[in-house]
């Protein structure tokens, strides 16, 4: 069977359940095993959880992430170091060419920790930790350090050192070009509100309360 196989979305809106063939998703920043931290809201978009305006933008063009919710997105390090032009696991995953992984550790000083793979941070290094800047559509998008670090209540659940600071940028395990050159993961994903719009074939950010938390 080589049909489309519809998702519940596309159910729910073909039923006139919902109004918008679109599923709208907030998350926050877990400190706990098992915490309920997030929320579906079939329809579209919710503005009680968001902090300003959204961000539309088509699904990309470049295969294979235009077969998925795919988007165009640049990245920065802080205020000048552009590390990666890309299209859209708790891990914000990269490419393992001289790209974002390695300029970004070399930026951020990181060190790999060969118990968890990841790269880790003394807290000197941390207070040192500049944002990381994602450009959509024209928005940018500030993902703070706090954000870019594992939650260090979390760390016995990585096998790690809980006096250490982790960092959640990894290496993808694809070559840098292939049209799938970043995956904006769950890390981010609490951090902004997202929405996936079907009938338009585009995806939707907004900031939200905890874009700015401070609880990892």
């Amino acid at each position: 069977n080589t049909g489309e196989v519809p998702t519940v979305t596309d159910n729910l809106y073909a039923q006139g359940t919902i109004s918008s063939d679109s599923i709208g998703i907030s998350y926050q920043p877990s400190t706990s095993e098992g915490q309920v931290n997030g929320e579906l809201n079939f329809g579209g978009l919710d503005t009680s959880k968001i902090t300003g305006q959204i961000t539309y933008v088509p699904i990309t063009s470049t295969p294979p992430a235009s077969h998925y919710w795919g988007i165009d997105q640049d990245v920065t390090y802080g205020e000048s170091t552009t590390i990666l032009l890309a299209p859209l696991a708790s891990l914000i995953l990269v490419p393992p060419s001289f790209s974002l992984q390695l300029a970004y550790q070399r930026a951020s000083g990181a060190t790999l920790d060969q118990d968890t793979g990841l790269l880790t941070l003394t807290q000197q290094q941390y207070d040192k930790l500049q944002s990381l800047y994602f450009n959509i559509g024209g928005t940018t998008l500030e993902f703070t350090p706090n954000a870019q670090i594992w939650p260090r209540a979390l760390n016995s659940i990585l096998g790690g050192d809980p006096n250490k600071i982790y960092l959640i940028t990894s290496d993808l395990g694809s070559p840098s070009g292939s049209g799938l050159d970043f995956i904006n993961s769950f890390g981010w994903l609490q951090r902004f509100y997202s929405v996936y719009d079907t009938a338009n074939t585009s995806v939707g950010i907004a900031t939200t309360p905890f874009t700015d938390a401070t609880t990892n």
